[in-house]
């Protein structure tokens, strides 16, 4: 889906299109969107290739459904975005990392694929 510059944003809305609510970021897009937003963010390093991803992406749909206006999930895909996965130290996938104020706050590598686990995860790295 291309951007929406006649609304002036610079990210790919796939939300509007598909009902996702996780939005996928790029190397181009990770800035404005993810360090400098106010805000929990959770961003998944992925994969369409693996199938730890495939069984997490329900649940962080759901998450993403349940976290309060402020806060919010993205995805990078590692195997477009190489760069990205290589600046953050992310190996594999999926990998979740948490960013609050724009600082990387928690991290947590091959998540169990439940609502409770990846909102454990999220509590802890954001202290609520």
């Amino acid at each position: 889906m291309r951007s929406q510059a006649s609304r002036g944003t610079i990210f790919t809305d796939v939300t509007q299109a598909t009902g996702d609510r996780i939005q996928t970021v790029t190397s181009a897009t990770f800035d404005p969107l993810v360090l400098q937003c106010r805000g929990p963010i959770a961003v998944e390093f992925m994969s369409y290739g693996c199938a730890y991803c495939r069984e997490l992406e329900p649940v962080l749909q759901q998450v993403a459904g349940m976290l309060p206006s402020q806060g919010k999930v993205c995805r990078v895909n590692i195997g477009v975005e190489e760069e990205l996965a290589a600046d953050y130290g992310v190996h594999g996938t999926p990998t979740l990392v948490m960013f609050l104020e724009g600082k990387e706050v928690g991290r947590a590598e091959g998540l169990e694929a439940s609502v409770d686990g990846v909102m454990a995860v999220m509590r802890q790295a954001f202290g609520r």
